[in-house]
């Protein structure tokens, strides 16, 4: 038989005991998400999956589009990474701890990142929060094809996600379109990838050039 103190603990209804249970098992699924991000930030062990058009940039890539983006808005402010995760993680560790980093990404993959992931599909260019209309201080894109359609629906989002900075990475044959889409002009940094591409990559920015990051 309960004692008196037992008998005056509050009971919980079997519809609240639910409850409850589903709220420590969503912590545990975010803490265990937030866990394996931190893993593949540090080992970085992501495989390129080349049916998505995946070409990760080297390291020299990584640092300088990181700086250049750094050198345009400083550190904690908001940044959208469009179809580019692998600068996710150094931008992550260097925009400051107030930054806000977003990775718009096709490959659920990457969705380990937690809250910093949003699925994206460029063939959608404008299925993504409502809420961050001009939000962003910049973007940083790379359209995952070198086609007329991947640019321009992507230039859709970029100019929906942004208050007005951006930089764009893709082929130097898309120069042309880049310019009359977003007023983009070709910056003096080139960017690489590990497995050397057939085409020549170029960027682009709608800002003042910064410093010489070559």
């Amino acid at each position: 038989m309960p004692s008196d103190e037992e008998s005056e603990l509050p009971q919980l209804s079997a519809s609240a005991f639910a409850a409850l249970q589903e709220f420590y098992k969503e912590q545990e699924e975010r803490e265990a998400m937030e866990m394996s991000a931190r893993d593949v930030s540090v080992k970085g062990d992501f495989s390129e999956d080349w049916q998505l058009s995946q070409f990760w940039y080297d390291e020299r890539t990584i640092k300088g589009l990181v700086d250049m983006t750094l050198e345009a808005v400083g550190t904690n402010a908001k940044i959208a990474l469009v179809s580019c995760p692998t600068l996710y993680t150094e931008m992550k560790q260097r925009a400051g701890p107030e930054a806000e980093v977003t990775l718009f990404e096709f490959d659920r993959r990457f969705a380990v990142f937690g809250g910093d992931f949003v699925f994206y599909d460029y063939r959608s260019p404008l299925n993504i929060p409502r809420d961050k209309s001009s939000y962003y201080d910049i973007v940083v894109a790379d359209p995952p094809f070198l086609s007329d359609e991947c640019l321009t629906k992507t230039a859709v989002t970029m100019k929906f996600l942004t208050k007005r900075r951006i930089i764009l990475s893709t082929g130097a044959i898309m120069a042309d379109l880049a310019s009359r889409l977003l007023d983009l002009e070709k910056h003096k940094f080139e960017p690489h990838h590990r497995n050397n591409l057939a085409n020549e990559f170029w960027c682009f920015t709608n800002f003042h050039k910064t410093r010489d990051v070559s």
